[in-house]
């Protein structure tokens, strides 16, 4: 999501609002994160089936300024790392992101030991379950699957800093890193949270974002957004459609954007960060929801959005690492109409999610623009994933 791809293609053409270089969407970490995360410890004897337990996390009742971080971080060092002396302790802001306001504090030049210090942006309460995003870390730390969560705070958290390079739009769509992307991805899609398979998160995400608009945003919408009861329409349209699909709910990441991939070329594997939107979901969307990323964030093209070919070499990477074992071309087929259909629900939430912070977030970067984007190409593609049709 960093690399500028050309200028977007949508449909129609955005509106003519003030239009800067697109940073990041949403809030991953925009550096590499701590390196990979080491396997947690196992169960233990006599422990039930499932991830181990995860140890508390301490909070501690510091409320970080958001417009001034340092002191606010340099108090959490002091409880973290008592013994790192005040003077010594380097910082650098990480400016990418666009909603959370991130900065990493460390001694050592290496950054081997390095406390990354995250503070929410304004409002994102609105689009994150913060108690649920603690939760889905420690689940995926105890998976091996993600950095170490060190404590939260009134307004926030710290965690490991994972050591790799935050992939572009022009890295993941290389065979030998989308095939780590799909080994990984297939290995958080097997995690059990409580051996019990709740309901898909997209329709309660969509069903809540949908309602802000509607109520509070509604009568500032862009003349370039269709109107409310186009998008309650589309809404109808996808809930009945997609839930005949029958696509697996699983473990996702859902929001899987190349700068939330983090890849170690020592160790030669990826790790995903940033787990605001994790829980379970429609296999299908977050796959759907990956190769829409293919697109970019700074700048979105989706002339990058995979070929067939492409799509088809990456599912069955997937596919295969699920079970161990060679799949039949039809599978593969099945998955790839499930995923295409489901990019579509992806487009929709990404668009509401930007309605959204175009109201309220105080990053000044135009989300009304993204919104649109991602709303002209779901109108665009809609009548040709319409048309997949399910291999018999």
């Amino acid at each position: 999501v960093t690399s500028r791809p050309p200028a977007p293609t949508p449909a129609a053409p955005p509106p003519p609002r003030r239009t800067p270089p697109r940073p990041r969407r949403r809030r991953a970490p925009p550096a590499p994160l701590s390196g990979p995360a080491p396997a947690a410890a196992g169960a233990g004897r006599g422990a039930p089936p499932g991830p181990p337990r995860a140890a508390a996390v301490p909070c501690f009742g510091i409320s970080v300024d958001p417009d001034d971080i340092l002191p606010g971080a340099l108090r959490l060092i002091r409880e973290l790392r008592p013994l790192w002396k005040p003077e010594r302790v380097r910082t650098k802001r990480f400016t990418d992101g666009i909603t959370n306001k991130l900065v990493a504090c460390y001694v050592e030049e290496d950054m081997r030991d390095c406390v990354l210090v995250r503070v929410y942006g304004e409002r994102t309460e609105l689009l994150v379950d913060r108690e649920s995003e603690v939760r889905n870390f420690q689940l995926l730390r105890a998976h091996g699957c993600a950095p170490k969560l060190y404590c939260t705070f009134q307004n926030g958290l710290c965690y490991e800093y994972m050591r790799g390079v935050a992939l572009g739009p022009e890295h993941i769509r290389e065979p030998r890193l989308f095939r780590l992307i799909a080994l990984e991805m297939a290995k958080i899609h097997t995690i059990h949270a409580n051996g019990s398979l709740p309901k898909p998160t997209l329709w309660h995400k969509i069903h809540s974002y949908f309602a802000l608009v509607k109520n509070e945003i509604n009568p500032s919408l862009s003349a370039d957004v269709p109107e409310v009861g186009v998008l309650e329409r589309e809404l109808a349209w996808l809930k009945e459609h997609l839930p005949q699909l029958d696509s697996p709910v699983v473990f996702c990441h859902n929001d899987l954007l190349c700068k939330n991939i983090i890849y170690d070329s020592s160790k030669g594997h990826v790790r995903f960060i940033d787990y605001e939107y994790a829980g379970y979901n429609y296999q299908a969307f977050d796959i759907g929801n990956h190769f829409n990323e293919f697109a970019g964030v700074n700048e979105v093209d989706y002339s990058r959005y995979p070929a067939r070919e492409t799509q088809l070499q990456w599912l069955r990477y997937y596919l295969q690492a699920q079970k161990g074992a060679a799949v039949a071309p039809r599978e593969v087929e099945r998955l790839y109409v499930q995923v295409n259909k489901f990019a579509l629900a992806s487009h929709f939430l990404w668009a509401l999610w930007a309605l959204i912070q175009s109201q309220f977030s105080t990053i000044d970067f135009d989300f009304l623009r993204y919104a649109v984007i991602r709303l002209n190409q779901y109108f665009k593609v809609k009548p040709q994933v319409s048309a997949l049709e399910m291999p018999k």
